[in-house]
Protein backbone atom coordinates (compact mmCIF):
# COMPACT_ATOMS: atom_id res chain seq x y z
CA UNK A 1 0.00 0.00 0.00
CA UNK A 2 1.41 3.43 -0.93
CA UNK A 3 1.71 6.02 1.95
CA UNK A 4 -0.15 8.62 1.67
CA UNK A 5 0.77 11.91 -0.34
CA UNK A 6 1.64 15.21 1.64
CA UNK A 7 -0.84 18.36 0.89
CA UNK A 8 0.18 21.28 2.31
CA UNK A 9 -1.77 23.41 0.15
CA UNK A 10 -5.00 21.25 0.46
CA UNK A 11 -4.41 21.36 4.11
CA UNK A 12 -4.39 25.42 4.51
CA UNK A 13 -7.59 25.48 2.13
CA UNK A 14 -9.60 22.77 4.03
CA UNK A 15 -8.37 24.70 7.39
CA UNK A 16 -9.78 28.38 5.55
CA UNK A 17 -13.47 26.23 4.80
CA UNK A 18 -13.19 25.29 8.84
CA UNK A 19 -12.35 29.25 9.64
CA UNK A 20 -15.46 30.35 7.51
CA UNK A 21 -18.03 28.12 9.16
CA UNK A 22 -16.43 29.27 12.39
CA UNK A 23 -16.25 25.68 14.23
CA UNK A 24 -13.06 24.52 16.02
CA UNK A 25 -10.90 21.04 15.38
CA UNK A 26 -13.36 19.88 18.15
CA UNK A 27 -16.50 20.86 17.03
CA UNK A 28 -15.85 19.32 13.51
CA UNK A 29 -15.00 15.83 15.38
CA UNK A 30 -18.40 16.43 17.52
CA UNK A 31 -20.47 16.65 14.14
CA UNK A 32 -18.72 14.22 12.53
CA UNK A 33 -19.56 11.69 14.67
CA UNK A 34 -23.16 12.89 14.49
CA UNK A 35 -22.67 11.85 10.78
CA UNK A 36 -20.93 8.16 11.22
CA UNK A 37 -23.96 7.65 13.83
CA UNK A 38 -26.39 8.63 11.35
CA UNK A 39 -24.86 6.95 8.23
CA UNK A 40 -23.99 3.46 10.77
CA UNK A 41 -20.08 3.65 9.44
CA UNK A 42 -17.46 4.84 11.76
CA UNK A 43 -15.38 5.51 8.99
CA UNK A 44 -16.77 8.98 8.75
CA UNK A 45 -15.70 9.88 12.55
CA UNK A 46 -13.06 12.82 12.76
CA UNK A 47 -10.61 12.94 15.61
CA UNK A 48 -9.41 16.30 17.02
CA UNK A 49 -5.57 15.26 16.17
CA UNK A 50 -6.40 13.41 12.81
CA UNK A 51 -8.33 16.65 11.45
CA UNK A 52 -4.94 18.81 12.73
CA UNK A 53 -2.92 16.78 10.72
CA UNK A 54 -4.91 17.37 7.71
CA UNK A 55 -4.15 20.90 7.98
CA UNK A 56 -1.20 20.78 8.84
CA UNK A 57 -0.56 18.74 4.73
CA UNK A 58 1.13 16.07 6.70
CA UNK A 59 -1.53 13.17 4.57
CA UNK A 60 -4.86 13.06 2.31
CA UNK A 61 -7.66 12.09 3.91
CA UNK A 62 -9.75 9.27 2.76
CA UNK A 63 -13.10 9.51 0.86
CA UNK A 64 -15.61 9.16 4.12
CA UNK A 65 -13.67 11.48 6.35
CA UNK A 66 -12.99 13.67 3.33
CA UNK A 67 -16.81 13.45 2.92
CA UNK A 68 -17.72 14.22 6.32
CA UNK A 69 -15.61 17.20 6.07
CA UNK A 70 -18.19 18.34 2.54
CA UNK A 71 -21.86 18.23 5.23
CA UNK A 72 -19.93 19.49 7.71
CA UNK A 73 -18.37 23.07 5.82
CA UNK A 74 -21.02 22.98 3.60
CA UNK A 75 -19.43 22.37 0.30
CA UNK A 76 -20.27 19.74 -2.48
CA UNK A 77 -17.85 16.69 -2.52
CA UNK A 78 -16.43 16.84 -5.90
CA UNK A 79 -15.08 20.39 -4.56
CA UNK A 80 -13.33 18.86 -1.94
CA UNK A 81 -11.72 16.39 -3.89
CA UNK A 82 -10.54 19.07 -6.02
CA UNK A 83 -8.36 20.54 -3.68
CA UNK A 84 -6.09 17.54 -3.73
CA UNK A 85 -6.23 17.97 -7.48
CA UNK A 86 -8.47 15.58 -8.57
CA UNK A 87 -11.61 16.78 -10.88
CA UNK A 88 -13.92 14.23 -10.85
CA UNK A 89 -15.64 15.95 -13.63
CA UNK A 90 -12.69 15.59 -16.00
CA UNK A 91 -12.89 11.59 -15.60
CA UNK A 92 -14.61 11.26 -18.68
CA UNK A 93 -12.45 12.84 -20.57
CA UNK A 94 -8.60 11.63 -18.92
CA UNK A 95 -10.62 8.35 -19.51
CA UNK A 96 -10.17 8.64 -23.35
CA UNK A 97 -6.48 8.40 -23.57
CA UNK A 98 -5.87 5.22 -21.86
CA UNK A 99 -7.12 3.41 -24.72
CA UNK A 100 -9.37 0.48 -23.39
CA UNK A 101 -9.25 -2.30 -25.42
CA UNK A 102 -12.98 -3.61 -25.51
CA UNK A 103 -16.25 -1.47 -26.29
CA UNK A 104 -17.82 -0.24 -23.74
CA UNK A 105 -20.82 2.39 -22.67
CA UNK A 106 -19.38 5.49 -21.34
CA UNK A 107 -22.40 7.15 -18.95
CA UNK A 108 -23.03 10.46 -17.31
CA UNK A 109 -22.71 10.66 -13.25
CA UNK A 110 -25.85 10.49 -10.92
CA UNK A 111 -25.11 14.37 -10.48
CA UNK A 112 -24.86 15.34 -14.29
CA UNK A 113 -27.85 13.51 -15.19
CA UNK A 114 -29.96 15.88 -12.47
CA UNK A 115 -28.52 19.14 -14.39
CA UNK A 116 -30.59 20.84 -16.36
CA UNK A 117 -30.38 23.92 -19.07
CA UNK A 118 -31.22 27.19 -17.64
CA UNK A 119 -31.36 30.20 -19.60
CA UNK A 120 -33.38 33.42 -20.10
CA UNK A 121 -36.66 32.76 -22.18
CA UNK A 122 -36.10 35.82 -24.23
CA UNK A 123 -32.79 33.97 -25.45
CA UNK A 124 -34.34 30.87 -25.84
CA UNK A 125 -36.09 32.53 -28.55
CA UNK A 126 -33.23 34.07 -30.23
CA UNK A 127 -31.21 30.67 -30.52
CA UNK A 128 -31.43 29.19 -34.20
CA UNK A 129 -30.70 25.24 -33.97
CA UNK A 130 -31.28 25.38 -37.75
CA UNK A 131 -28.81 27.38 -38.59
CA UNK A 132 -24.49 26.69 -37.87
CA UNK A 133 -23.17 29.17 -35.14
CA UNK A 134 -20.27 28.72 -32.57
CA UNK A 135 -20.99 27.67 -29.25
CA UNK A 136 -19.46 30.14 -27.88
CA UNK A 137 -21.70 32.30 -29.55
CA UNK A 138 -25.18 30.68 -29.13
CA UNK A 139 -24.50 31.09 -25.33
CA UNK A 140 -22.87 33.69 -24.71
CA UNK A 141 -25.59 35.48 -23.09
CA UNK A 142 -27.21 32.92 -20.75
CA UNK A 143 -26.47 32.99 -17.31
CA UNK A 144 -26.23 29.41 -16.48
CA UNK A 145 -24.97 27.48 -19.51
CA UNK A 146 -25.25 23.54 -20.41
CA UNK A 147 -23.38 21.64 -17.74
CA UNK A 148 -23.65 18.39 -19.21
CA UNK A 149 -22.66 19.71 -22.53
CA UNK A 150 -19.99 22.46 -21.69
CA UNK A 151 -18.22 20.78 -18.90
CA UNK A 152 -16.32 18.40 -21.24
CA UNK A 153 -15.11 21.13 -23.49
CA UNK A 154 -11.80 21.84 -23.39
CA UNK A 155 -12.60 25.82 -23.95
CA UNK A 156 -8.66 26.53 -23.42
CA UNK A 157 -7.21 24.86 -26.77
CA UNK A 158 -10.20 24.48 -28.79
CA UNK A 159 -13.58 25.90 -30.01
CA UNK A 160 -16.27 24.32 -30.51
CA UNK A 161 -19.19 24.67 -33.52
CA UNK A 162 -22.79 23.74 -33.74
CA UNK A 163 -24.02 22.19 -36.83
CA UNK A 164 -27.47 23.68 -38.02
CA UNK A 165 -30.38 21.29 -38.21
CA UNK A 166 -30.72 22.56 -41.67
CA UNK A 167 -27.55 22.31 -42.54
CA UNK A 168 -26.69 18.92 -44.77
CA UNK A 169 -23.03 20.41 -45.97
CA UNK A 170 -21.17 17.79 -44.94
CA UNK A 171 -23.79 15.31 -44.80
CA UNK A 172 -23.05 12.19 -43.63
CA UNK A 173 -19.30 12.82 -42.52
CA UNK A 174 -20.80 15.51 -40.05
CA UNK A 175 -24.84 15.24 -40.04
CA UNK A 176 -27.27 18.15 -38.74
CA UNK A 177 -27.29 18.92 -34.87
CA UNK A 178 -23.63 18.02 -34.55
CA UNK A 179 -20.91 19.26 -32.19
CA UNK A 180 -17.69 20.32 -33.79
CA UNK A 181 -14.37 20.53 -31.98
CA UNK A 182 -12.35 23.06 -33.47
CA UNK A 183 -8.47 23.73 -33.92
CA UNK A 184 -8.14 27.20 -34.20
CA UNK A 185 -4.27 26.92 -34.82
CA UNK A 186 -5.01 24.91 -38.35
CA UNK A 187 -6.57 27.75 -40.29
CA UNK A 188 -4.13 27.22 -43.50
CA UNK A 189 -5.99 25.67 -46.00
CA UNK A 190 -3.95 22.63 -47.35
CA UNK A 191 -3.52 21.85 -50.80
CA UNK A 192 -5.14 18.20 -52.01
CA UNK A 193 -2.63 15.79 -50.81
CA UNK A 194 -5.54 13.23 -48.85
CA UNK A 195 -5.56 9.59 -49.47
CA UNK A 196 -9.43 9.72 -49.60
CA UNK A 197 -12.37 11.78 -48.27
CA UNK A 198 -11.39 10.87 -44.46
CA UNK A 199 -8.24 11.74 -44.85
CA UNK A 200 -9.65 15.38 -46.30
CA UNK A 201 -9.48 18.48 -43.88
CA UNK A 202 -12.78 20.05 -42.84
CA UNK A 203 -12.92 23.61 -42.12
CA UNK A 204 -15.04 25.76 -40.04
CA UNK A 205 -15.53 29.13 -41.60
CA UNK A 206 -17.19 32.11 -41.01
CA UNK A 207 -18.92 34.54 -43.75
CA UNK A 208 -20.24 37.73 -43.38
CA UNK A 209 -23.98 36.17 -42.50
CA UNK A 210 -23.57 32.59 -41.44
CA UNK A 211 -21.11 29.90 -40.55
CA UNK A 212 -20.77 26.64 -42.05
CA UNK A 213 -18.54 23.39 -41.96
CA UNK A 214 -17.13 21.94 -45.26
CA UNK A 215 -13.99 20.99 -47.17
CA UNK A 216 -12.71 24.15 -48.67
CA UNK A 217 -10.18 24.76 -51.57
CA UNK A 218 -8.60 27.87 -52.62
CA UNK A 219 -7.92 29.56 -56.32
CA UNK A 220 -6.88 32.93 -56.92
CA UNK A 221 -8.38 34.45 -54.41
CA UNK A 222 -11.75 32.42 -54.22
CA UNK A 223 -12.51 30.52 -51.42
CA UNK A 224 -14.63 27.08 -52.46
CA UNK A 225 -16.96 25.57 -50.47
CA UNK A 226 -16.95 22.04 -51.02
CA UNK A 227 -19.76 19.69 -49.33
CA UNK A 228 -20.01 16.03 -49.39
CA UNK A 229 -21.01 14.55 -52.14
CA UNK A 230 -24.13 12.67 -50.45
CA UNK A 231 -25.74 16.11 -49.57
CA UNK A 232 -26.62 16.80 -52.63
CA UNK A 233 -24.63 19.98 -52.90
CA UNK A 234 -23.74 23.04 -54.87
CA UNK A 235 -19.95 24.03 -54.29
CA UNK A 236 -19.83 27.41 -53.18
CA UNK A 237 -17.73 30.35 -53.91
CA UNK A 238 -16.61 33.60 -51.61
CA UNK A 239 -13.61 36.27 -51.73
CA UNK A 240 -10.78 35.03 -49.71
CA UNK A 241 -10.06 36.72 -46.94
CA UNK A 242 -12.69 39.27 -47.97
CA UNK A 243 -15.95 37.54 -47.37
CA UNK A 244 -14.77 34.71 -45.27
CA UNK A 245 -12.56 33.54 -42.42
CA UNK A 246 -11.33 30.30 -41.42
CA UNK A 247 -12.18 29.52 -38.02
CA UNK A 248 -9.99 26.34 -37.72
CA UNK A 249 -10.07 22.87 -38.58
CA UNK A 250 -12.80 20.69 -37.10
CA UNK A 251 -10.92 17.69 -35.09
CA UNK A 252 -13.50 16.18 -33.45
CA UNK A 253 -16.85 15.48 -33.93
CA UNK A 254 -20.27 14.11 -31.31
CA UNK A 255 -23.24 13.50 -33.49
CA UNK A 256 -26.54 11.20 -33.34
CA UNK A 257 -26.71 8.51 -36.03
CA UNK A 258 -30.38 7.64 -35.25
CA UNK A 259 -33.26 9.68 -33.99
CA UNK A 260 -34.04 8.82 -30.42
CA UNK A 261 -37.52 7.12 -29.65
CA UNK A 262 -39.71 7.96 -26.84
CA UNK A 263 -41.65 4.86 -26.93
CA UNK A 264 -41.15 1.53 -28.09
CA UNK A 265 -42.78 0.70 -31.32
CA UNK A 266 -45.64 -1.37 -30.89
Amino acid sequence: MLPSTPSPGAGKRLRAERLRVRLSTREVAQLSQKIAQRRGNPEYCISHAWLTDVENGKFMPGIFRLHSLSLIYGRRFDEMVAFFDINIRDIGKEQLPLGLPRTHLIGPTLEETRQTILAPLELRAQIQLERTNLVSRMFEGWGEVPLGLLQQMDWRNSLYGYIGLEDYTMYTFVRPGSFVEIDARQKKIKPGTWQNEFDRAIYFVELRDSYVCSWCELDAGRLMLVPCPHSRGQIRQVRYPGDADIVGRVTAVTMRIAAAQDEPAK
